[in-house]
């Protein structure tokens, strides 16, 4: 079953006419679970409000959302984070991180020292071009998150925000499970 949205324009009031929309929430039903109706619908939601935010970030920035998410944790760190803790912060792996921290050097807009508390770690500090670039991207992307999010009054979103807050404490309550520390074990092939 597809869903369906209407479509909104200039003017203050929202048209009639409505666009089909394909997404993760299209494989459910009437009958589904209400609590796998909305996970979908939250999905989705999420997912088109990235897809957005990506493409902006390129039209105007000519930057992806990944570098823009490691550069805003360097952000909020002047004395930069260590390799190992951006990978916490960003849920990536090492691997990526180390991607990343790659490219973003060879462009001049982050520097790798050692960490002066353990000479074995790297930490990661933007530079100061960086640092200013970065803030007017900021700028720009919380401008588009509040475009984006103008459907809503204020106490929808209060009242959102809440409830996802209720979602969040009791989803971080639940014990890490066996197989969410499976997924971050690295893959083993058998011999044989």
């Amino acid at each position: 079953m597809a869903t369906s949205s209407a479509m909104r324009t200039n003017a203050p009031e929202v048209n009639e006419a409505v666009t089909s929309l394909i997404d993760m929430e299209t494989r459910v039903t009437k009958s589904d679970h209400q609590a796998l109706r909305l996970w979908l619908r939250l999905l989705s939601c999420a997912i088109r409000l990235e897809n957005q935010v990506r493409i902006k970030l390129r039209e105007d920035f000519d930057t992806t959302l990944s570098r823009f998410d490691f550069m805003a944790q360097l952000e909020r760190y002047p004395d930069g984070l260590r390799m190992n803790e951006l990978s916490k912060r960003l849920m990536v792996t090492g691997g990526n991180i180390t991607g990343l921290t790659d490219q973003l050097e060879r462009e001049g807009l982050v520097v790798r020292r050692l960490d002066t508390e353990d000479r074995r770690a790297i930490t990661v500090k933007l530079t100061d071009g960086a640092l200013h670039r970065f803030r007017q991207m900021a700028a720009r992307h919380e401008q588009w998150i509040v475009e984006l999010l103008s459907g809503l009054t204020q106490e929808e979103k209060q009242t959102m925000l809440r409830l996802l807050r209720k979602l969040k404490l009791q989803l971080s309550a639940l014990p890490e499970s066996k197989m969410a520390t499976a997924m971050k074990a690295p893959l083993r092939r058998k011999k044989g």
